[in-house]
């Protein structure tokens, strides 16, 4: 009863308006600071990925780096057949006249007209990084609208990298309006059945609310050392209202279960420090291992996981904080405030309020699924892992890619303009850049091999044959650019890819001496995000289970429950995966969850989910299994222990888990396939973890293994020694 836990619950419990008042100037100072000091975005410097990514450094070295670009398209109506070319290169020459003129362009190029006459197009180079467009592209979309009211028997459409940007930003704030739209009120459902009291479950839905706030204003400060990319509030409230819910629940809980026991006999102080000493460490230990777990995703080397790892440990830690703070106190308050409601009752001579009797052990259902449990505990571990493995049978085929631009969703206007842009002119679709630095007197050298290289390639199939060699003033940096008529996931700009950076440019601009290359591009960029994924998913995945190991024998002194711990998170990640590749890398599914199959999951998914799976995980081991141990402390044989454990924690760890599907399963509705393919798998890993792991595996495991589950520790063995030597009350003489 003197760790930090009952420590804190038990001053904000004394001090309850210091506690909630605390809080909020916590939350309010958070917010504050964050905005003041505004988000450290991240730039293009940081995205930058293996040789795609050096290639990209070379070229910004000599001023050759990728630009901003918009593609003005005009065409006929639909269902009008071909436009009049006079009319679309009038309309073409207007739109260049008043692109020039806008501050945000770099250069306007001549008009220019598809093979078949059906379309002209006028390409924009906006000033300025390549991220930074979408900031600056609403000047350039309102003259494209101008053009096309002033010529209303064309179609006149913008497209490019920053309008398609600013779609996607918008389509992703649309999504999350609507998942906060669906999730709150659904989890607000959940609790009112949960605890069958308005003020009980506004606590914890307030509680997480209040915690991504001010997660969300230190996220601000940490992009200074950790720059943003972009979806560190996407990640805050995906996970801050799943563990804020939680932590606040498990909580809330244990103070209602001693509430009952102690059947009005302890203070609400005292109530309050019991469920402290035993939930309030319960939260403190997931809370860290959720944040350890996720700071395992710095080591990807990515500005993406970077942001996913701030954006988790610092709404997990404040979720914890929210609990051992603010929490006791409300507790505390709404005690009191039911103690004065009672004796005003007596004060009125009114009978005391019936109080629900306190009902120990497992629900039916529960008790239900554990009764087999029990009896046959070999043969429910034997079927529950080979269900789980032929789950994640699939994972053998897993396919990973970059969900790159033309996944997006077509809901997104220039996404649509995007497609006919291709169709009208096929060279666009992507390319290959190649990079050279060297001496600046060697740029004679330099350039006639690029230009023999474009003459080897002039005639492959997989390249349109257009090239544009450019150099940098100072000579040192050329970059030779290929216009690829396919899309950067298939077949032949990938076999293309591999061809110039196995074949073409060592025999050319590779025997120059002396001279760097690289290969970058669209193209490279879709194939060496992902591989540097794969890459670092092995070490990311070991260094997590050292983790998770680690962990669970700080928690519980014991080596045993550590491998069990790894193991079956290990498990339920697999099945989990396993599950997503079935439902997405194929077609079978496209109409019940919504989507476009890309014949592939996303090179990100994998590693998120493992990482965030493996630390949620030990929300509901440290709860489950301290559960389990505090009996075993009281002396309870272990197997007695196991199911009593399980039992008692099994209705707080059900109604966890449907908080967080709740909320897993909102993001799935994601129009975003990344964000779908993320939402829907940590929704079945909870469901997995939650009905499977813990119901089933877990204590089938743990009954097996009886007393060896606590080596090393001896706290287990000495409890049960304890019981057997204490002198048993000496039987009457007859």
């Amino acid at each position: 009863m003197k760790n930090l836990p009952v420590r804190m619950a038990r001053w904000s419990a004394a001090n309850p308006w210091r506690g909630i008042v605390g809080w909020f100037v916590f939350v309010v100072l958070c917010l504050g600071i964050g905005i003041s000091v505004g988000t450290n975005a991240a730039t293009t410097e940081d995205f930058r990925i293996g040789e795609a990514g050096r290639g990209e450094a070379i070229a910004a070295e000599g001023g050759l780096q990728q630009r901003p670009v918009e593609h003005v398209l005009i065409t006929a109506k639909p269902g009008t057949g071909k436009p009049d070319l006079a009319a679309a290169d009038s309309a073409a020459a207007d739109v260049a006249a008043r692109m020039g003129k806008l501050p945000e362009v770099l250069s306007v190029a001549d008009p220019v007209r598809s093979t078949d006459n059906t379309a002209v197009r006028v390409t924009v180079t906006m000033k300025g990084p390549e991220l930074e467009g979408k900031k600056h592209v609403d000047p350039l979309l309102e003259q494209t609208a101008a053009v096309q009211k002033a010529n209303p028997g064309l179609r006149v459409e913008e497209t490019g990298s920053p309008s398609i940007s600013k779609g996607v930003e918008k389509l992703r704030g649309d999504d999350l309006s609507r998942t906060e739209v669906i999730a709150l009120p659904a989890t607000l459902i959940t609790l009112l059945l949960v605890f069958s009291s308005v003020a009980m479950a506004l606590v914890p839905l307030l509680l997480a609310l209040s915690s991504i706030v001010a997660a969300v204003g230190l996220s601000m400060v940490a992009s200074h050392v950790f720059p943003d990319a972009g979806i560190g509030t996407n990640v805050i409230l995906l996970i801050g209202l799943a563990v804020g819910v939680d932590y606040t629940l498990f909580y809330l809980k244990r103070e209602r279960e001693e509430r009952a026991r102690a059947g009005g006999k302890l203070s609400p102080q005292a109530v309050v420090e019991i469920a402290a000493a035993t939930s309030g460490r319960a939260v403190v230990l997931s809370g860290l291992a959720v944040a350890v777990s996720s700071a395992t995703l710095y080591l990807a080397d990515d500005v993406i996981f970077s942001s996913i790892a701030t954006g988790a440990i610092l709404v997990t830690l404040v979720a914890v904080v929210s609990s051992l703070t603010v929490l006791p106190a409300l507790l505390a308050k709404l005690g009191m405030r039911a103690e004065r409601r009672a004796e005003r009752r007596a004060a009125r001579g009114l009978s005391p309020k019936k109080q629900k009797p306190h009902k120990a052990g497992p629900g039916r259902l529960t008790a239900a699924v554990l009764r087999p449990v029990a009896k046959h505990p070999t043969a429910t571990l034997t079927v529950t892992v080979l269900g789980l493995l032929a789950l994640a049978a699939p994972l053998l085929g897993l396919k990973l890619t970059d969900m790159g631009r033309e996944t997006h969703s077509r809901s997104i206007v220039a996404m649509q303009v995007y497609d006919r842009l291709n169709a009208a002119y096929p060279d666009l679709k992507s390319m290959h850049q190649v990079v050279v630095r060297a001496d600046a007197d060697q740029s004679p050298e330099v350039t006639a091999a690029l230009r023999e290289l474009a003459a080897d390639v002039k005639d492959d199939p997989r390249l349109s044959g257009t090239s544009r060699l450019t150099t940098s003033p100072d000579k040192r940096i050329s970059m030779l650019q290929l216009q690829v008529p396919y899309y950067v996931s298939s077949d032949e700009a990938q076999s293309s890819l591999k061809d110039i950076r196995d074949t073409y440019v060592p025999e050319t601009v590779g025997r120059v001496k002396g001279a760097e290359t690289a290969v970058t591009g669209d193209v490279a960029r879709y194939t060496d995000y992902p591989t540097h994924q794969e890459q670092k998913l092995s070490f990311i995945i070991g260094a997590l289970l050292l983790v998770t190991f680690a962990m669970t024998i700080w928690a519980f002194r014991s080596v045993v429950l550590g491998l069990v711990g790894v193991v079956l998170n290990l498990l339920s990640a697999a099945a989990s995966l396993g599950i997503l590749v079935m439902v997405f890398q194929h077609t079978w599914a496209e109409g019940l969850v919504d989507f476009t199959s890309t014949g592939s999951i996303g090179s990100r998914v994998p590693l998120f989910l493992f990482v965030i799976l493996f630390g949620l995980s030990m929300d509901y081991q440290v709860f489950v299994i301290s559960r389990i141990r505090e009996a075993a402390l009281r002396g309870v044989p272990t197997r007695k222990a196991v199911i009593e454990g399980i039992g008692s924690s099994a209705g707080v760890v059900t109604s966890a888990a449907l908080v967080m599907v709740t909320v897993f399963a909102s993001f799935a509705a994601l129009h975003l396939i990344e964000m779908k393919q993320i939402g829907f798998s940590l929704a079945v890993a909870v469901l997995l973890d939650a009905f499977v792991i813990r119901m089933l595996v877990l204590p089938s495991l743990m009954l097996l293994l009886g007393e060896a589950n606590w080596w090393p520790s001896r706290g287990v063995r000495r409890a049960h020694r304890t019981i057997e030597q204490a002198p048993r009350p000496l039987e009457p003489v007859r």
